[in-house]
């Protein structure tokens, strides 16, 4: 009797041993198809077109809200409107160089996908659309700050000057004595991202675009920054612009008004 009862106690933990064994893979199957339909969710489809290869979308900050930045979905999408079109009148609308000045690096949208994601969000960068204020009230691209080409071609003591320079990290040097100039002109002292006014040194990097390869407007806002002493390597040229950023079907956002 006694053996049946220990024979029939394994034989019930043996049948719940399996019961559980069982219902654990049952949750694991369910498990795994509702992380799959997560991921679906976020993209991985076949039919989902994302950013780039692994990459769906990217958040920005613009306005002091997130803002969700993907490619349209419709198959059908077609570019229509102002920047469908190939043709308009050179000058003003010629084709520009890759780079409007020497020392200036030109990116496309997968580094300006990646800028917003590490320098932009850090505050360590910013998105400037040098178009002036009517196209950026039409729209613009999500993260970006409107400051007009035609500020840069200011005087340098110009207070809107002063104040965008310092906006993007620029410190005002002040009066600098006979012995430090000449020890930064002898290379004794660190004078890479200093001129006689200012020092860039803690300046941010900027994405300066306009609205396209055609478009004058971020090199005239490139070139007078340069000319104002700001440092070619802390400048990158977003040529595609505008355009080429709706080309390919990404979020733009109207700024508050």
């Amino acid at each position: 009797m006694m053996r049946e009862i220990l024979t029939s106690g394994v034989h019930v933990r043996s049948k719940t041993s399996l019961f559980s064994c069982l219902a654990i893979a049952w949750l694991l199957v369910v498990g795994s198809a509702v992380a799959a339909d997560d991921e679906l969710k976020v993209g991985e489809t076949t039919d989902f077109v994302p950013l780039y290869a692994g990459k769906p979308y990217l958040h920005v900050i613009h306005d002091g809200r997130s803002v969700k930045v993907q490619r349209v979905q419709d198959p059908d999408y077609e570019l229509k409107g102002y920047f469908a079109k190939t043709v308009r009148k050179c000058p003003p609308f010629c084709i520009q160089p890759e780079t409007p000045a020497p020392g200036v690096e030109p990116i496309g949208e997968i580094e300006m996908f990646e800028f917003m994601e590490s320098k932009l969000r850090d505050g360590a960068g910013m998105l400037i659309d040098a178009r002036t204020g009517s196209w950026y009230r039409k729209g613009t691209i999500p993260g970006s700050v409107n400051y007009p080409f035609t500020l840069f071609t200011k005087e340098a003591g110009d207070p809107e000057v002063v104040a965008a320079l310092k906006a993007f990290g620029a410190k005002e040097r002040g009066e600098v004595g006979a012995t430090e100039r000449l020890l930064e002109d002898w290379g004794w002292s660190e004078a890479k991202y200093k001129t006689a006014n200012w020092d860039f040194s803690a300046a941010k990097d900027l994405v300066v675009w306009c609205n396209g390869p055609a478009c004058g407007q971020s090199p005239r806002a490139i070139r007078g920054l340069l000319d104002l002493g700001y440092p070619a390597d802390k400048i990158k040229y977003y040529r595609g612009g505008m355009q080429m950023w709706q080309l390919w079907g990404l979020t733009t956002i109207v700024p508050r008004q």
